[in-house]
């Protein structure tokens, strides 16, 4: 660019150049995303353009002037143009200087000229550059604090995730407080513990200072947070007063600024302070206050780790033996008598089994069962339900994926095989798996050994399979639905759980168990089942089995507020239409299903006359008599019962 030193600021060719000029400084604002290489390059534009033989944008800071960029050769700004020019907030000439304040949000920082050419008449010229100037810096400094803000968080996420993968809880305690050191920008960092026996508070770890430091639980800020529960800050000018000196004069070191916060359990109880010490440029933020809260809470969830990984080693065993008690198979007919004697032969084993039945029938139960019978007890359950598995999904949640995989794959994560190793995995619903899904299945069941999505190494897995279905897999092998080689992969062993309907002596109780549970958790005396609602109860052909049982009784526990249950209480969650004739038995001869249908039908004509038989007999068009001498035929009514 052509630069003409005594060009008047009126002319047209100096206005276009000053238009040029803002343009430029615009798309330098865009180019650039560092603020040093920004302003060495607007400089060097703003001193093309004027003719002048020196530039620099100046700020101050707590009384002291800075050069933030300057062009060459450096020359020596008098201090008395820039203090003038920032008290006027306008432009001040002392030639051959001529100063002019930033537009905001660069408030305190100015433009400085040096320029033996330009006159007085350039002042309002070159205030419109230099507001021109801060509005890009400022758009430049937010696009970086924004960038800067998103590592924070990246570097966060990064630690928490970490977090949870870690073997050795102390080594990762030290990589969060050297975090919490680099993302704050600050020399040390430290996580107090708090001793309350001893009212002592100790460093774990001290960073920076090579032995451990304990102080008395009152002391300076970290004590002060410590009694409030609520964030400090202590810049250059304000807190001072509050620093323990102590520590300093023993370490040798001193104290500037401080950041610190409570630490806080998953109960909320405090147990310690996280405190980061002097900020390497400037006073700690709110933006670092939210930051170290973060922090804090990761490492408060290390340190509890940290803390119960002994005594959680110790109840697993307790909580395993616990878990095999909540898992029961209620019930005392022959099949289910069979089925107990099974499970505890084949628990012993690490064979496969296959575990099939109706839904409802209580095939996780059974599974659970096995698993918390075995000596894989204190090792991991997991369930995964293969009708839930889209093919895209199926080989990263069984197998694993590695970190940029595929496109969502922002992180390693182990596959349902790797979780459950050395314990069980159940495959529910098995007959739902893709072919693809099949193949790759039995790959891993032959060689033991899963590779994850995007990986390469082979990872051994101890992992007992339990299949279950409620499909019929030997008719779909016939049919070319699932593999042979699979199917007899899984079939080692074969559980067939009955339906509910098949073994009604066990109906009443489980409801009663099922009643009484939910009645515990809900905090009441269990309510007592009238002879009507048993004989209702195992009328009913529970097309949901077990499952639709267990809500009915959840239901009837937190519903009902009498202290019995008769039959119209099951009917105001039962399925009106259950007892059809449609929805009857199949294996019912003529005479049970005619007075199975009539006492539904009659029990829904009273229903619908609000309890009131008459109303019902004659709806019926019986008379009142007739109809209470066919309900006790139909065992409706007890001796001497009525209703009405």
């Amino acid at each position: 660019m052509h630069t003409d030193q005594t060009a008047v600021p009126g002319e047209p060719q100096t206005a276009l150049r000053l238009t040029a000029l803002a343009c430029e400084l615009v798309q330098l604002a865009r180019e650039h995303t560092e603020e040093p290489s920004f302003l060495s390059a607007a400089l060097s534009a703003i001193a093309l353009t004027t003719g002048a033989d020196y530039c620099a944008v100046v700020g101050t800071h707590r009384g002291q002037w800075t050069v933030l960029q300057q062009t060459l050769p450096q020359r020596t700004i008098p201090l008395s143009l820039l203090a003038a020019a920032l008290d006027a907030e306008a432009a001040c000439t002392q030639p051959p200087w001529l100063a002019v304040p930033l537009a905001r949000p660069a408030v305190g920082e100015l433009l400085a000229v040096h320029a033996p050419r330009l006159g007085a008449a350039w002042q309002e010229p070159l205030a419109r550059v230099a507001a021109l100037l801060g509005q890009s810096l400022g758009t430049l400094r937010l696009r970086s604090q924004e960038r800067h803000r998103l590592n924070r968080l990246e570097a966060v996420l990064e630690v928490s995730s970490r977090l949870y993968q870690a073997d050795n809880m102390e080594k990762l305690l030290v990589e969060i407080a050297k975090a919490a050191a680099r993302l704050l920008e600050s020399d040390r960092a430290s996580i107090f513990l708090w001793d309350r026996p001893n009212k002592l508070l100790v460093a774990r770890p001290a960073l920076g200072v090579g032995e451990e430091l304990c102080i008395p639980d009152t002391t300076g800020v970290v004590g002060q947070v410590l009694r409030t529960g609520r964030p400090l800050r202590v810049s250059h000018e304000r807190g001072q007063e509050k620093i323990f000196r102590g520590v300093d004069a023993r370490l040798g070191y001193q104290t500037e600024t401080l950041l610190c916060v409570p630490l806080r359990g998953r109960d909320g109880e405090l147990f310690g302070v996280f405190e980061a010490v002097n900020k390497l440029d400037g006073d700690f933020t709110e933006e670092d206050e939210a930051l170290l809260i973060r922090l804090a809470a990761q490492a408060a969830v290390a340190l509890e780790n940290t803390q119960q990984r002994e005594a959680l080693l110790q109840s697993r065993r307790l909580m395993s033996e616990q878990a095999a008690e909540g898992i029961r198979l209620i019930g005392e007919s022959p099949a289910i008598a069979a089925l107990r004697s099974t499970i505890r032969r084949v628990a012993e084993t690490d064979l496969a089994v296959l575990i099939l039945g109706e839904n409802g029938t209580g095939k996780e139960v059974v599974s659970r069962s096995i698993h918390y019978l075995s000596r894989r007890r204190d090792q991991p359950f997991v369930a995964v339900n293969c009708a839930a598995l889209s093919e895209t999904l199926l080989e990263s949640e069984l197998f694993g994926h590695e970190k940029g995989a595929f496109t969502d794959a922002h992180e390693a994560r182990a596959g349902k095989f790797e979780l459950a190793r050395g314990g069980t995995l159940l495959l529910d619903e098995i007959g739902d798996l893709s072919p693809s899904g099949q193949a790759k299945l039995l790959r891993v069941l032959e060689d033991k050994v899963v590779v994850r999505v995007g990986g390469s190494a082979s990872i051994a897995t101890d992992t007992r399979v339990i299949a279950a279905t409620n499909q019929n897999l030997a008719e779909m092998v016939r049919q070319r639905r699932f593999r042979q080689d699979l199917y007899f992969r899984l079939n080692v062993v074969t559980l067939v759980l009955p339906p509910l309907r098949e073994r009604r002596e066990d109906i009443v109780p489980l409801a009663e168990y099922f009643l009484q549970d939910f009645c515990r958790k809900a905090r009441r005396k269990p309510p007592r089942l009238t002879a009507a609602a048993r004989r209702r109860l195992q009328a009913h052909a529970w097309p949901g089995n077990v499952r639709e049982l267990r809500n009915l009784m959840e239901r009837l526990a937190y519903l009902s507020s009498e202290d019995r249950i008769d039959e119209p209480d099951l009917m105001l969650v039962l399925d009106p239409l259950a007892q059809s004739a449609a929805g009857l038995p199949h294996d019912l001869s003529l005479s049970s299903a005619t007075s199975r249908f009539q006492t539904e039908y009659i029990r829904r004509a009273i229903e619908r006359c609000g309890g009131n038989v008459s109303n019902a007999a004659r709806a019926l068009g019986v008379h009142r008599s007739n109809l209470y001498r066919k309900m006790r035929q139909l065992g409706m009514l007890g001796a001497g019962e009525e209703v009405s």
